[in-house]
């Protein structure tokens, strides 16, 4: 970890918010109690047996016994000089951390010297606080310096003290375990059937259960320090991460104080990409959330460098352009000021054509409104464009004010407007219906996705809000065919179906691997709780193909579970591959085995969720026309291609109970509709 490059806030931050040395201190303590007892248990069997060898116990089997036990002796004599290693080595952590933290700037004083810069930047319109402001930050550098130096410290000699550790030594009745276990300070392994329960970790220092790793607080971790469940990784407060220093669950990647990213340091859920502050964003650097693109100030926004929402476009201002540097509402075009403008430079309102000054003219170059021509000044008809009801409109057929494009009813308007019972807003997209889309075919605010249902959208066919993947159902989803929230995953297969997930294919919550089954796993394929193996039936396995609880070993058998067909599947009755759950079967007796399943009774391929039938689904009861079709359906009860929602019918649709082609909205009946009842 490079701590040289991140900032005091992060680092302050990093050391203040955990749980201290607490954690830690007990283990210490835990472990110098272990080492006193197996000291005494050491002392008192080597009298007991002492006593029956030379007593009344003589012959061969005393003999015999005398050596096992001694050997047994010898083992409890190191087994207790390595706990007791342990504990110092505990000791020296805390050590080491209370020195580091001594060392790390408070948050508190971080955070007011940004508070001093941002006021003293707020007033210096005339260059006055030039010199304080040069203070302010020579402090911050030394802040800087003083915390990075603080980590590097810490990292140097944490990694000693891990490093420093020797293995318990196993006790001569390891090699008969069942699997290949070793039982590592007197923890049993149990073999119930194809049911194993492990009690150990392979590594020092763990006060869980079944981890890969050293002093993880938590069980089933694959690397260390851990203080939650089933993280790859290390220094997670968190459970099912993948990566390290996240204050979160599900995440893929590192430093996330969120739940579900897949990414780097983004304040928030369901984000692809880094540093963002908000969620389902796709991009870098955004402040708001559903936008694509980097360095977005809003939602919605397909784009960069946009403040606002709903735009499709760069550098614009406002709501629903499409175009770049607008200012203002619904313009199509670039460099517009105002809004419903059809063309670029425009300073005005319901303009159709390019540079004009004004409201309402049709043609280039004018100033005034109303005007139908090139380079006129002065006043027109109230409308220039003919079948209006209002005043400025340049299009026709329209009922409002300063709409450029045709058939809206409402204000400032660029695109053309779907009819009765739908009203458009700052619009530049065609057939919405809302304020500011600059999405065709789109029902709600701020959508700059097409055929998408909902507020800030800015991909495709998703319902809901600030999603930025497409077809999904639900909020700040970023990922593709999620039915949840804050779901990164699902772009090159499918989505989950839960919560806070950045892999695939999960049924689930807070899951950072794919086709999962239950919540908190960062493996893959697994049916259960906080799992970071792969392909397990359980609870807090950190090892692959096991059927039980904190295992930390590789099992050599074909699934985990009961009662499958096929190959590495988890859960009860699969037939196939990589499917976890319960009950994912072949869609019809030409197809034997079916793929990539999680949930309940899907039947097809890569499906998450309950009772979905085809492919590529996530929800419940979705379905498609042919068993052929890869459907792309997130949501619920939908029927055919393509689909996020519920009860639709048809293909390229949003929203809910709509029955036709390229729809959006609620209840609608024809094709190419927004909006509501058409």
């Amino acid at each position: 970890m490079n701590f040289s490059v991140l900032p005091p806030e992060i680092n302050s931050a990093l050391m203040f918010a955990g749980a201290g040395p607490g954690p830690m201190l007990a283990a210490a303590s835990a472990w110098t109690g272990l080492a006193g007892d197996l000291g005494s248990a050491a002392a008192s069997f080597s009298a007991v047996t002492s006593q029956l060898a030379t007593g009344s116990w003589q012959g061969p089997a005393s003999a015999a016994m005398t050596g096992v036990a001694a050997s047994y002796a010898r083992w409890l004599t190191t087994a207790a000089a390595q706990a007791e290693q342990a504990a110092g080595q505990a000791q020296a952590a805390v050590s080491a951390f209370e020195a580091a933290l001594a060392a790390t700037v408070h948050p508190g004083a971080v955070s007011a010297n940004r508070g001093r810069l941002r006021s003293l930047v707020a007033s210096n319109l005339l260059g006055q606080n030039a010199p304080a402001i040069a203070a302010v930050e020579a402090v911050y550098e030394q802040m800087w310096a003083a915390d990075v130096a603080a980590m590097l410290g810490y990292h140097g000699e944490a990694s000693a003290v891990a490093l420093s550790l020797t293995p318990f030594t196993p006790s001569p009745s390891a090699a008969a375990t069942p699997g290949g276990a070793v039982i590592i300070a007197g923890f049993p392994f149990l073999d119930l059937g194809n049911v194993t329960i492990g009690g150990f970790n392979l590594a020092s220092g763990n006060l869980g259960l079944g981890n890969l790793g050293s002093f993880n607080p938590g069980s089933a971790n694959t690397g260390s320090v851990n203080l939650g469940n089933a993280n790859i990784g290390d220094l997670n407060l968190g459970s099912g991460n993948i990566g390290s220093y996240n204050l979160g669950g599900g995440n893929t990647g590192d430093l996330n104080p969120g739940s579900g990213n897949t990414g780097t340091l983004n304040w928030g859920s369901g984000n692809i990409g880094s540093y963002n502050l908000g969620g389902g964003n796709l991009g870098s650097y955004n402040l708001g959330s559903g936008n694509t693109g980097d360095t977005n100030f809003g939602g919605g926004n397909t784009g960069n460098l946009n403040v606002g929402g709903g735009n499709t476009g760069n550098s614009n201002f406002g709501f629903g352009n499409t175009g770049n540097v607008n200012f203002g509402n619904g313009n199509t075009g670039d460099t517009n000021f105002g809004s419903g403008n059809l063309g670029s430079g425009n300073i005005g309102f319901g303009n159709k054509g390019s540079h004009n000054i004004g409201f309402g003219n049709s043609g280039n170059n004018n100033i005034g409104f109303g005007l139908t021509g090139d380079n006129q000044i002065g006043f027109g008809a109230l409308n220039s464009g003919s079948g209006n009801l209002g005043f400025g409109n340049s299009g026709n057929g329209n009922i409002g004010f300063f709409n450029s494009g045709n058939n809206n009813i409402g204000m400032g308007n660029s695109g053309n407007g779907v009819g009765a019972l739908s009203v458009e807003f700052g619009s530049s997209a065609e057939r919405s219906s809302g304020f500011g889309n600059s999405g065709e075919l789109s029902t709600g605010i701020g959508n700059s996705g097409q055929l998408s249902t909902g507020w800030f959208n800015s991909a495709t066919t998703s319902t809901g809000w600030f999603n930025s993947g497409t077809t999904n159902t639900g909020w700040f989803n970023s990922g593709t065919t999620n039915t949840g929230i804050g779901n990164s995953g699902g772009n090159l297969v499918t989505g989950s179906m839960g919560l806070f997930n950045s892999g695939h294919t999960n049924t689930g919550s807070f899951n950072a691997g794919s086709m999962n089954t239950g919540d908190f796993n960062s493996g893959n394929v697994n049916t259960g709780y906080f799992n970071s193996g792969n392909i397990n039936t359980g609870f807090f396995n950190s090892g692959d193909l096991n059927t039980g609880l904190f295992n930390s070993v590789n099992q050599p058998v074909q699934n985990s579970g009961w009662l499958h067909t096929g190959t590495n599947n988890s859960g009860y009755a699969n037939a196939g591959t990589f499917n976890s759950g319960f009950d994912n079967n072949a869609r019809d007796e030409h197809a034997e085995f079916v793929t990539g399943n999680s949930g309940l009774a899907n039947v097809g391929n890569y499906n998450a969720g309950i009772i979905n039938v085809g492919d590529h689904l996530s929800g419940f009861r979705n379905s498609v026309p042919t068993i052929t079709s890869t459907a792309n359906i997130s949501g619920f009860v939908n029927a055919g291609t393509s689909i996020s929602g519920f009860f639709n019918f048809g293909s390229l649709m949003s929203g809910f109970a709509n029955f036709d082609d390229e729809v959006s909205g609620y209840l609608n009946g024809d094709s190419r509709a927004s909006g509501w009842i058409h």
